[in-house]
């Protein structure tokens, strides 16, 4: 059995997504969490195009991208300044 270039990139961006989730779970800054949550979405949608399936790729990037504003939105309102 024969990898191609595409069989690589898909297990390099696998590891990548493997990283991201530990990461999420292991840092205790919110902000953090949510920056890598980004990575993370991004990762997915380059494997779901890497898949040829557009449209998950897609509505992921777009899941993503919301999710992480709301968050941060979230953070931003919730969190005590320090002044």
């Amino acid at each position: 059995m024969y990898f191609t270039a595409t069989d690589y990139w898909i297990m390099v961006l696998l590891l990548i997504l493997m990283a991201a989730s530990l990461a999420m779970y292991f840092i205790k800054d919110l902000i953090h969490a949510v920056i890598v949550y980004g990575a993370y979405s991004l990762t997915m949608a380059l494997i779901w195009l890497q898949m040829n399936t557009p449209d998950l790729a897609i509505t992921e990037a777009a899941a993503g991208i919301c999710m992480t504003v709301l968050m941060m939105v979230v953070i931003f309102r919730t969190s005590r300044r320090e002044e």
